[in-house]
């Protein structure tokens, strides 16, 4: 049986961008809490540690293995890719409460996805999506 070992000073924490989002989910177990609220957050803490958010990359874009690699990911094995990748999913109570999404981050990261081109594409998509509802007759986009 072998060891695994990271230098916990070589690693982006996470929970040290998401500390905002960890107390929405923490008040979240006492109040209602918008789910566009979490959302915002969660995309917040990506931009500050990728630069780039979940809507930036297609899931198309993942292989079919890299999506069976995510939906078989748990806690344990989540904290050892994200390590390997130079990334700690733990803050002071455990593991972080979106650290799947951390990881679907991480790996995009790692197949390279994180350019401004998959950006422009997937925003497409999104507005494309949003003008064929019935009703839309126009989309804004803060950026």
């Amino acid at each position: 049986m072998s060891t695994i070992a990271f230098d916990p000073f070589a690693l982006t924490r996470i929970a040290d961008f998401a500390r905002p989002l960890s107390r929405l989910h923490k008040a979240a177990r006492h109040r209602a809490v918008d789910d566009d609220e979490i959302d915002r957050e969660f995309n917040a803490v990506c931009q500050s540690v990728w630069g780039y958010c979940t809507d930036d990359i297609s899931d198309e874009l993942f292989s079919a293995a890299d999506h069976s690699f995510l939906d078989g990911l748990d806690e344990a094995h989540a904290r050892i890719f994200a390590a390997e990748a130079g990334y700690d999913l733990v803050d002071d109570e455990g593991m972080l409460t979106d650290w799947w999404g951390f990881c679907w981050m991480i790996l995009a990261e790692k197949r390279g996805l994180l350019t401004a081109e998959n950006r422009a594409a997937a925003r497409a998509a999104i507005e494309e999506r949003y003008l064929a509802a019935p009703n839309v007759i126009g989309v804004i986009v803060g950026r």
